[in-house]
């Protein structure tokens, strides 16, 4: 059960893939979208571009003056679980390996961010309608999202295999148990 060649592959493609588009999409943001929150239309209203600097967690989640440290901690730990998980991988699991991939290259992304600057991750991904809108977010973002629902996707199948055949191994005992009698 270890992880080699086409997984490897996968892993680590989109791991520095996303790596590179989000550090790339975020140098280009603080570039170009400066100031902070004026929004710029890509797809009128729905889609803008508004930069942001996010020195918390998800949906801005702080934990005060040290949450740069900390949510850096929960990063390094994040990564290491995720590295696990990968090397434990079946070879040929694809689907599995890049899901882990994508969300190891985004929590890699923002920890970059944390490491980098003092005022936190940037976002600047901006979506919704009018006056009702989503979080604003970035690429790494969108990569541990799509890899963390891809992931659950995997284990529930996993796991529904696993019971298929653990009930038609049950149901083979007790055929076999009701025929000796």
């Amino acid at each position: 059960m270890t992880s080699t060649g086409s997984n490897s592959r996968v892993f680590w493609t989109a791991a520095v893939v996303i790596i590179v588009c989000d550090v790339i999409s975020k140098a280009f943001a603080v570039r170009y979208l400066l100031p902070t929150h004026i929004p710029h239309q890509v797809i009128g209203s729905i889609v803008r571009f508004t930069l942001a600097f996010n020195p918390g967690a998800a949906f801005s989640m702080s934990l005060g003056d040290n949450s740069r440290y900390i949510f850096g901690a929960f990063a390094l730990i994040a990564l290491y679980i995720l590295w696990r998980l990968y090397r434990t991988s079946e070879v040929g699991d694809t689907t599995r390996v890049l899901a882990l991939g994508l969300a190891w290259g985004g929590a890699a992304g923002n920890l970059i961010d944390r490491l980098r600057s003092s005022r936190g991750v940037v976002d600047f991904i901006d979506i919704g309608f009018g006056d009702v809108r989503f979080w604003t977010f970035n690429v790494a973002d969108s990569a541990v999202t799509i890899g963390a629902i891809t992931l659950a996707f995997v284990l529930w199948r996993e796991d529904r295999e696993a019971l298929a055949k653990d009930a038609a191994e049950a149901a083979a005992r007790d055929e076999m148990s009701s025929q000796a009698r």
